[in-house]
């Protein structure tokens, strides 16, 4: 009797000691509706299965709306803001008010998820999309430059091939142990074509080569990407990967030879075809778990980089607020659900807590939301931080701050019409884009009640009926400014950060030269037809 009790003791030690794999599926540009779970129209049956076998988040947040910082802070733990890496220090020197945006990259000293994972004896890979990192120059040993849009030769297509292998020893360099058929930033002709068949059998072949250990996957399909038609225009693409045009290529996990039909029998048309294509590979991958007897201590994650309509903003409607569900069947009960908020700085910190690794050198921003899994409907957090270019925000369940808060120069250069910094404020990454064309979105100050208006088009932030919650959520916001021990407007002062009082009348003049801009790229747009 007591070597049963001995044995069983052992036996269930040894069980709790054994850590979880981990997958992180992140897929690109995905506003929360574009999924079936979240009610979209689309065919997407293994997203079904991960909500009825996990747990679905419905108040989940990226600190940023664009690609970069975004996927900076999923690999990282940290907002894009409080990066240490050289380039970005010396964009915004210590002391100023910085921009983040495209231009992040990973630090060198390697403080990021599948270097930490790794020294703490996980098996680390990375697989597809990065776009963390800056395009090397003709100077790099072992890289080739080429132009966007450059025509096709065999030169080209022998370069794209070395420069994968390239890139595959870069995030080796970056403390990853595996990595492979990488893409480095967005597609771009001559091999703009989504090929999720060639990622995802790399994914499965790392799944399958570290099934005995446990290992961290982080894996970034390019889809969904869009516009819509480029997805079924890929279709016909077999042959154009991350390594150049490969004639004959056939991956082993080929899924687009039914789509189409499965797609049109489902009642949809072509344009949905990329959701179904995206939902196939986790398909494979959660079969492939299955398949090795490791899927019941892997968690698996499915999320998105940011949302796709109001892109480059930080309105909470298709833009911080992002699909995520988990299935961990050790860890999650299944068919369970939270509302509790979490940010994608959150993510790390709780790979850290599952995985059970001591942080005490490891800098992470976030909190771990570990304890939703048991206690799904516990809050961990009062609110959500984002930043983007000149914007900051904070987000609680029912209201949402947004401050514009341009720097000295930018001021300057508004005020003077200088065309290189209207461009800049009213680009992708300036703090507004997709969002400026709603009532309030180029607002210094903007105050939105999420509960009542949902699709935030009544900015309240002059309304006086609500001064003390708009006082609160800047209370907020300048809790969390301080972490970064940089100056932004009147909230911390210092160095070139202009007060909220110092920029009247910018959004008359940013509302025109943006309108101006749309104009100028709708021409160009028609006559390159």
């Amino acid at each position: 009797m007591k070597k049963f009790i001995l044995l069983f003791i052992l036996t269930f030690c040894s069980i709790a000691a054994e850590k979880p794999n981990i997958i992180v599926f992140l897929v690109d540009d995905c506003d929360k509706d574009e999924t079936s779970v979240y009610g979209g129209n689309v065919l997407t049956p293994n997203l079904d299965r991960l909500a009825k076998e996990g747990m679905t988040f419905h108040n989940a947040h990226v600190t940023s709306t664009v690609c970069t910082p975004s996927r900076y802070t999923f690999l990282t733990g940290r907002y894009a803001g409080s990066s240490w890496a050289k380039h970005f220090m010396n964009e915004f020197p210590a002391g100023s008010q910085s921009s983040p945006g495209f231009n992040m990259t990973l630090e060198n000293n390697n403080m990021n998820i599948g270097s930490l994972l790794k020294k703490n004896g996980y098996a680390t890979g990375f697989v597809g999309k990065f776009h963390v990192g800056h395009e090397y120059g003709q100077n790099q040993k072992g890289f080739t430059f080429f132009e966007k849009n450059a025509e096709w030769t065999p030169n080209i297509n022998k370069a794209m091939f070395e420069n994968e292998k390239f890139y595959r020893q870069k995030m080796k360099e970056y403390g990853f142990g595996w990595a492979k058929n990488l893409y480095w930033n967005n597609l771009k002709t001559p091999f703009k074509g989504h090929n999720p068949e060639w990622t995802i059998d790399a994914a499965l072949e790392f799944i399958q080569n570290n099934k005995d250990q446990p290992f961290y996957l982080h894996y970034c399909t390019t889809l969904m990407h869009g516009p819509n038609k480029e997805w079924f225009k890929s279709l016909s693409k077999q042959d154009i990967t991350g390594e150049g045009i490969i004639k004959d290529h056939k991956a082993k996990s080929r899924t687009r030879d039914d789509l189409m039909q499965r797609v049109k029998a489902a009642g949809l048309g072509e344009e949905q075809a990329g959701y179904t294509w995206m939902d196939d590979g986790i398909g494979l991958i959660l079969n492939k778990l299955k398949e090795l007897k490791i899927d019941e201590n892997t968690i698996f994650v499915f999320t998105a980089d940011h949302g796709s309509t109001r892109k480059g903003s930080l309105f909470k409607h298709k833009g911080t607020e992002v699909p995520c569900i988990i299935r961990w069947p050790k860890g999650i009960p299944a068919a369970s659900e939270s509302h509790e908020l979490i940010q994608n700085t959150d993510f790390v910190a709780t790979w850290i807590e599952t995985a059970r690794i001591d942080k005490k050198d490891y800098k992470v921003d976030g909190l771990s939301f570990a304890s939703l899994f048991k206690t799904p409907n516990k809050a961990i957090r009062d609110y959500v931080y984002s930043e983007l270019g000149a914007a900051r925000s904070v987000k609680t369940k029912d209201w949402n701050y947004i401050a514009l808060r341009y720097t000295k120069e930018q001021v300057e250069g508004i005020h003077k019409n200088d065309r290189g910094i209207l461009k800049s404020v009213c680009g992708l990454s300036g703090g507004f884009a997709r969002g400026g064309e709603l009532p309030g979105g180029k607002d210094m100050n903007q105050l939105y009640h999420l509960t009542q208006d949902p699709q935030e088009l009544k900015n309240m932030a002059e309304n006086p009926e609500y001064k003390e919650i708009l006082a609160n959520m800047k209370k907020m916001l300048s809790k969390e400014l301080k972490r970064f021990n940089r100056p932004y407007g009147e909230f911390i002062m210092g160095g070139n950060a202009v007060a909220y009082e110092q920029q009247n009348n910018l959004e008359r003049k940013i509302a025109k030269a943006s309108a101006s801009l749309k104009e100028e790229k709708m021409k160009d747009k028609r006559q390159s037809k």
